[in-house]
């Protein structure tokens, strides 16, 4: 299978979370694919060289991946860019919008009406190709969300493309596997969060991000307490809340504070009313076991 990997307005984040991939590898993942280009992978050929055969119809194109919002940026092969994009999404079996930029049009589209995702510009369906855009494979764009994706969200996608076998797609275009879940969901303080403790600093072990810090945990649809980074870590594991990267209203102002109204949170976590959490949380904070309230490790 041929691949080709093109950045448009980006800053090349998702290239380098892919380079970090582990288990499998970046060479266990690609090794069934003809890398036709990709950004610092194949660093021996040229990117407007390899672009002219495949439009030239020279070459077969299985797999398309752009990285980045597309927007009024450079041109390739004395075409404007968003040509290029348009004409390479049409020869591929498979599309991928790989990151927030690409998948939403996300932080450069703040700047410029004229960019947008591939298929949205944030939460509306259309964007550069169109609502009803399938590649040859009958699929939409794949969209991997994230800033940036998890390097296995990539290598999963490719794989299933490999291996010949079905994706499953929500509303947004990104597979169920990996973003059916919320990020609150395999998420260590989930206790503390039960019972409203609060953490009152970050980068501590004990408490929930979610009450002053602006955690986005409970509402943002991503596998980062699943499928760890590096295998061992995530945000809120770290003591930083999430930052609800993987959804369309990336990045926000005060990203690491809760807004109030009257001492409840504004948003609340997905599916859960005002009245309910009034209600849980007086008495959830009445009956927290008094073992959340200390440090799990006495530093003195």
């Amino acid at each position: 299978m041929k691949l080709l990997w093109l950045q448009g307005l980006a800053c090349g984040g998702n290239t380098q979370s892919f380079l970090c991939a582990e288990n499998p590898s970046v060479s266990e993942v690609l090794e069934g694919f003809e890398i036709l280009f990709a950004p610092s992978i194949t660093w021996d050929r040229y990117e407007e060289e390899v672009v002219f055969h495949v439009l030239k119809e020279e070459v077969e194109l299985d797999v398309f991946i752009l990285e980045g919002a597309v927007g009024d940026t450079r041109r390739i092969c004395r075409r404007d860019f968003e040509d290029v994009v348009r004409e390479l999404a049409h020869r591929a079996r498979y599309v991928i919008a790989l990151g927030n930029c690409a998948v939403f049009g996300n932080i450069p589209a703040r700047y410029s009406r004229e960019v947008k995702g591939l298929q949205f510009r944030f939460e509306k369906r259309g964007g550069f190709l169109g609502e009803g855009f399938t590649s040859r494979a009958g699929y939409p764009v794949i969209n991997l969300s994230g800033c940036p994706a998890h390097p296995s969200w990539l290598s999963y996608v490719l794989l299933k493309i490999l291996n010949g076998k079905r994706l499953e797609l929500d509303d947004l275009g990104r597979p169920k596997e990996l973003y059916a879940h919320l990020t609150h969901h395999g998420c260590t303080r989930n206790e503390y969060f039960e019972w409203k403790v609060e953490a009152e600093e970050l980068g501590r072990k004990e408490g929930c991000l979610f009450y002053y810090f602006g955690c986005r945990g409970p509402m943002t649809h991503s596998s980062c307490n699943r499928i760890l980074w590096n295998g061992v870590n995530s945000k809120t594991r770290a003591g930083m809340p999430c930052v609800g990267c993987t959804e369309y209203d990336f990045p926000r102002e005060n990203m690491f504070k809760t807004e109030h109204a009257m001492g409840v949170p504004e948003e609340l976590p997905l599916g859960v009313s005002k009245r309910g959490y009034i209600l849980i949380s007086g008495i959830a904070k009445t009956f927290a076991p008094e073992r959340l309230k200390k440090r799990l490790i006495d530093e003195g």
